[in-house]
């Protein structure tokens, strides 16, 4: 097993495999296998349909807690932009999956290592070797870090980005001043609620609340849409 890999995998996640074979299976492509038939190694494709399973699974019970107004039709569209292939694929190059992956030579030359396909299999295959290694809490764990500060964010649905759509609206008039302020936070460190006021033209226009600042910002610029219809 690449040591520059578990390394990194410690430094970066304080993630240490107990059975480093798991950990290398899940690197391991289906044509490093072919071209390394003496190995008997394994690749990484069973591992893969089982941590799909798994990051559906926590991204599901995410959205359902973390939005409890979305309509389900909405879930699941959020839910599809953020497991869909391009998006894991920028998740393996962000954790540096790809510089690890194992290929053989015919995928290597071809540019296996920057196709979007593979690296999504990565990463889920990924999820699976370390849902098998030390369970679901692991996982989460680590999607909390890679993931799901991006959906707080508000990165995976143009759906969810009011504060756009509440400048397109209110600069139909013109040019106008948007400010959005922190009003208050309220609760312990690791469940903070925060306030924000947003104003056009230094009037109070909307008020909204959330787990993250960006998230009570959305939340203000939609109570503020619905004030201020098309």
């Amino acid at each position: 097993m690449d040591n520059q890999l578990t390394t990194e995998l410690k430094e970066r996640y304080g993630i240490v495999f107990h059975d480093v074979n798991l950990l290398e299976q899940a690197f391991t492509h289906s044509s490093y296998v072919n071209e390394h038939r003496y190995l008997k190694l394994s690749d990484n494709e069973r591992l893969e349909f089982l941590g799909d399973a798994v990051l559906e699974l926590l991204v599901s019970q995410y959205l359902y807690k973390q939005f409890p107004e979305m309509p389900e039709g909405k879930l699941t569209k959020m839910r599809a932009a953020i497991v869909r292939e391009d998006s894991l694929s920028k998740f393996a190059k962000e954790c540096h999956f790809d510089q690890y992956i194992l290929l053989g030579k015919g995928e290597e030359n071809s540019g296996g290592r920057t196709r979007p396909a593979l690296l999504c299999d990565l990463f889920e295959a990924f999820l699976g070797a370390l849902f098998l290694d030390q369970k679901v809490d692991a996982v989460k764990k680590f999607i909390a870090e890679v993931i799901f500060p991006k959906i707080d964010a508000g990165a995976f649905s143009h759906e969810m980005d009011h504060k756009t759509h509440l400048q397109e609206v209110l600069q139909r008039q013109g040019d106008v001043n948007i400010d959005y302020r922190l009003a208050n936070e309220e609760g312990p460190a690791h469940d903070r609620i925060f306030f924000v006021e947003v104003y056009v033209n230094e009037k109070l226009i909307g008020t909204g609340q959330g787990k993250s600042k960006k998230l009570a910002e959305q939340d203000a610029a939609e109570k503020a849409l619905k004030q201020n219809p098309e």
